[in-house]
């Protein structure tokens, strides 16, 4: 292999954010590992790892999802595992805000609001900007990003809803826009 293979992590799998995927990876030259969806990631970090390997297109765009469950979930698992694997260049993720209140959440460097707007703090489950005094963007796989070094984080409302306004059949905006920002961060 000829270096490390550049991915971005999307912390959202349900099959919408599946599809939405597919479009945003083909909107900036990239590849979705299509097989990393599920509500909770099914497949371990080493499967994961070997589908980055065969991408044809970079980035490679890799759902991770715990589905709601406490501490340590399977996609967090898998998030860690590639964050650390060898062979990997993680350029950022993409932290998708959901409902739950039971997690502490996490600072993000910036977030894409449901406009397309870049805005300085979290953003909830819809894509609005989050009160202020609120620092945390709040989801179920984003806790482990805290301990991981992890070079751009991107808040946005949860992939391909926000009330239509990321659907992947409107060209999936705000996630677009989200892994671009990520891209121009790195360099990329």
């Amino acid at each position: 292999m000829a270096g490390k293979k550049k991915i971005i992590l999307i912390t959202d799998g349900d099959s919408v954010a599946a599809k939405t995927l597919e479009v945003v990876a083909d909107r900036v030259g990239g590849s979705c590992i299509s097989a990393s969806w599920g509500n909770p990631t099914r497949i371990s970090g080493e499967q994961v790892v070997e589908l980055i390997k065969r991408a044809r297109r970079e980035p490679v765009l890799v759902m991770v999802d715990d589905r709601g469950a406490a501490g340590k979930g399977k996609g967090e698992s898998v998030l860690e595992y590639l964050v650390n694997h060898p062979d990997i260049d993680v350029l950022g993720t993409v932290a998708v805000a959901s409902n739950s209140i039971t997690h502490n959440g996490i600072k993000v460097d910036l977030s894409i609001d449901r406009d397309c707007e870049k805005i300085d703090g979290p953003v909830d489950k819809f894509g609005l900007p989050e009160p202020l005094g609120n620092k945390y963007l709040e989801g179920d796989t984003v806790e482990i990003l805290a301990k991981l070094e992890v070079p751009v984080i991107v808040g946005t409302g949860d992939t391909g809803k926000m009330e239509g306004k990321d659907s992947m059949y409107l060209g999936a905006e705000v996630t677009t826009r989200a892994v671009q920002e990520i891209l121009a961060r790195s360099g990329e």
